[in-house]
Formats: structure tokens, sequence, C-alpha cells
């Protein structure tokens, strides 16, 4: 009964929530239309398109479902209701997700009424040769764990010499399972790499500002991709509409996936900058993107040492050279061949390369790249105020700021490992967006990554004064993610569940 509706609609909005209004009467229409009911041939291709991503919307009436058709049923029981926009004008049917509905006694007359934000999320379940189905028929409560953030293009005050980091955005799930000494992030039933990495975009543009159409290029970093062979940057592009869209729905940017293990995301940065700076054709912006539903296998299984640490999250970064928060000083890069951590094709897991992990891979990696972007720059630990590597787990990147010669009050700002566990591709990230989130203007960043196989990225950036001015644009920070009220903890048999998705 609940699946009917999301699959008639589906056929008409896609992945992105859209609709039409007529520019005579002003009359709006969830199926996006060619004219107007009311004014007929007058509006025809005239009609104004919708786009209610980015805004939010009213839980007019819902209902629980116990009992839906197959494809819905690892999502069961699941609140299933009717949202309305601007006040009423657009009615569409909707899922409410990141509910756990059954622990506790539901009443539908506390939930009705109340304001609701659109998510990106997978639709139901199908087979392992299936395209995986998405839609952002999908919402959350706007006074729970996800705030509406208004999505406002800003016109660029001043340009920069240097490029850099113009906004960025960190998305981490509401659900966590507690370990000794952290919380790891656990991704939603109906959550994975590439809907972490949709909403980290959509949250770096409402930071940034920027109008998604000057987006050039998106890359998205991960080794968790859903699909062996299948974009997550081609979802991404066309979900948060970024490059100019053509008549025939075809976005006019180059987008794509990158793996380098943890760092394929970190990569990409100095590309970033190459193309922002390339003197005959530069491009405006490029959205760098690191998402991943890490995996493991489970503990009890050979492999499973890995599950008491991995994560979930994304974070995304748009670069450019108008309105830099941070702007690229310097990097270096280094790579060897080092079998600590691999994954073959068909397998579900990686593997875990034991005593090869620690010194010969994460720290001569993460030290190497360190100490000779510091030599390269003239650069002694006491130059940099805040120091970010990739963090497995609670103690190596510790003891990686200390070899480097960091004191605690440099390294222990960006380290998130303990509130998230280990994200691979957004890990050096969120600890970098956790730093920008509280530094003052004029302070110099150093961010090393590491991905096994294996290779590091260090990276300095330098913040400027217009870092405070774009802060009050973002309400869902990294400290906002750890410590919010509404994180659901979950047990371990849930988390698996979860983890394995639909």
């Amino acid at each position: 009964m609940s699946s009917e509706p999301i699959e008639r609609r589906v056929t008409y909005v896609g992945d992105r929530l859209k609709g039409s209004r007529c520019p005579f009467c002003g009359k709006e229409y969830f199926k996006p239309r060619r004219y107007c009911g009311n004014c007929g041939r007058k509006s025809l291709g005239k009609m104004e398109e919708i786009d209610f991503f980015y805004e939010k919307g009213v839980l007019e009436t819902c209902t629980i479902i116990r009992e839906p058709t197959n494809r819905f049923t690892k999502l069961a029981p699941f609140i299933y209701g009717i949202v309305s926009f601007h006040n009423g004008k657009v009615r569409v049917p909707g899922r409410l997700t990141d509910m756990i509905v059954g622990e506790e006694d539901v009443s539908l007359d506390e939930l009705e009424g109340r304001e609701v934000v659109p998510r990106f999320r997978r639709r139901y379940s199908v087979s392992e040769s299936d395209i995986i189905p998405t839609i952002s028929l999908a919402f959350t409560f706007a006074d729970e764990y996800y705030p509406y953030q208004q999505y406002e293009i800003l016109k660029p005050n001043k340009e920069y010499d240097s490029p850099g980091i113009v906004g960025y955005g960190v998305y981490v799930s509401r659900f966590r399972i507690k370990e000794v000494g952290m919380d790891r992030s656990v991704p939603f039933i109906d959550e994975d790499a590439i809907t972490a990495a949709v909403e980290a975009g959509k949250l770096a543009l409402i930071h940034s500002g920027v109008e998604s159409r000057l987006i050039g290029k998106v890359y998205v970093g991960t080794e968790s991709n859903p699909y062996v062979v299948n974009p997550i940057a081609s979802k991404v592009a066309q979900v948060l509409k970024l490059g100019e869209e053509g008549s025939d729905g075809v976005q006019e940017v180059d987008a794509v996936d990158t793996e380098f293990a943890c760092k394929a995301a970190t990569s990409m940065f100095k590309d970033a900058v190459a193309l922002i700076c390339y003197p005959k054709d530069p491009m405006n912006y490029v959205m760098v993107i690191g998402a991943d539903n890490a995996q493991a296998a489970p503990r009890y299984e050979p492999g499973g040492e890995l599950d008491y640490f991995v994560g979930y999250g994304g974070a995304a970064f748009i670069f450019g050279k108008r309105d830099v928060i941070a702007e690229v000083e310097g990097w270096c890069s280094c790579t060897s061949d080092t079998p600590d951590f691999w994954r073959r094709d068909l397998e579900p897991y990686p593997r875990h390369g034991g005593r090869f992990t620690g010194e010969p891979a994460y720290f001569k990696h993460i030290i190497k790249a360190g100490r000779k972007l510091m030599e390269k720059m003239n650069l002694k630990p006491s130059d940099i105020d805040y120091f970010v590597c990739h963090q497995p787990n609670p103690t190596f990147p510790v003891r990686a700021a200390t070899l480097l010669g960091f004191k605690p009050e440099q390294y222990q700002p960006g380290i998130q490992v303990t509130k998230f566990g280990n994200t691979y591709s957004s890990s050096s990230l969120i600890g970098l967006a956790a730093v920008l989130d509280q530094a003052e203007p004029h302070k110099r960043i150093m961010v090393v990554s590491y991905g096994s196989g294996a290779g590091s990225d260090a990276y300095i950036f330098v913040t400027t004064n217009q870092i405070k001015d774009k802060r009050n644009r973002q309400k869902f920070t990294v400290k906002y993610q750890a410590e919010n009220k509404f994180i659901k903890y979950i047990d371990y048999a849930t988390y698996r569940m979860f983890k394995e998705g639909l």
C-alpha cells in the first residue's frame, strides 16, 4: 500500500525533488508539467522549475506501515505520509527516514504538523544485479538532528590571488554504536557512500553560497562504492545540479570517481587547484568529496578486527578563488607499494596487512609527507597552528603528530575518530572541517592524509578573514554532529543490519 504512490511519482521526479510553477497564476505542481491546467496554452513552455530539495515542508498527515510490499520489507515498520510545501500549494508523498519504529510507542498526532527536510536516500531493496534506486522523497524532522539550512546564492565580494577552500560540509548519520573509548557513526539502512556524498555536497553548497551551476568539476573519492562499475560522481552531479543543466536533463559538468583507499579525496585537492588556475580556460569552482560506508567483516569472522573502528560519513570541499576561507599554501605527496590493506574483486570485505599496517605503511608515509612539506616551505612545527592527519584509530594520529613535533593543543582539535570512527576517505577531511569550524583568521593548518597501498598527501592551508564571515552559515558543524542530543545509539546486531543496507 505504501509503495505504489512512491513508484508512480518517482517516474516523474527521479532523484531530485522538483516541480513546476505557472508564471501567470502561480499554481504549483509536484509532477513537472509543460503547461498550467488553469492557464492552458499561454503557459506552454514557460513553466518555472521548482527545486524542493533545499526547502522545508510540513508533515500534514502520516501513518505507520507495518506490512509493506516486498521491496520495502527491510524498511518496515516505517512512517509514511503527505508533506506539503509553500503553505499547501504542493503536496508530495514521502517516507520518514532515520527513525526506528517499534521500539517505543509512536504518537502520529504529535508528528503531524511538524516541519521536515528532504533527504536523499535509497528507495527499496533490489537484487545484486540491479541498479540501486534512489530518491529525494524521504524526510527528517527539521527540529531534530538534521537542521534546516537555507541555500542562499551569494555574490562574491573578493577575488584572491591564490585559490583555496570557499566552502565545506560534513555529513555523519545520527546513529552510533559505542565501543571502549569511542563512538562510531553508523549509516541508517537506506544510506550508503552515495547518500553521504550527496548530503555533504549539499551542505558545502549551502555554506559556500556558490551557485551550483558554476561548479566545473566534481571528484568523489571512495573505497566503498556500491558499484564496481558505475560512478558515484554522476549521481552527485545530477542531484545537486552541478554545472549548467541542458534542456535534455544532462549536466554540463565533469564528474569522476577517484580511488586510493583513504586518500582518494585529498589526492584531488591539488587537481582542483590546477583546474582553477589553468590559464587558458580556468574553472570557477571545483568540488571534492570523500565519502565512505567503511567496510569491515563482522568481528567474529576472520579479518574482523577492523570492525572495532570503522565509521560512516562524508565531507565535501569547494575550491575557488572568490571569497576564499582558507588559501592553499603548499603541498607534497609520497607513494610506495606497501600492501597493508586491500580488497580483491568480488570479495565483500577488505583484508588487513597485520605488521605492515603501522611502521612500514601509515607512519612512514605520514611522517615523510609531513616533514618533506615543512622542509619544502621552510617551516617548523611551531609555525603551524593546527595539525590534522588520517585517523584509523585513536592512537595512530596522536603518535604521528608527536613524531612530527606537534603538541596536543595543535593536534587535538582535529582528532575526530573517537566520535565517529574511521570514516576512510573522509577521515582527515572531517578533522580539517572540525578545525575550520573554530579557527581564527590567519591560522596555518597542516593536513596529512593516508591511503593504504600506500601513500600520503600533505597540504598547508592558511585561513583568511572571510572564514568568520561564513561561519554563521554552518549550522551542521562537526561538533554539532558529535554532541547532538538526538544521537541514537544502537546495538551490534542492528549495526550490522544497517551496515549491510537495502
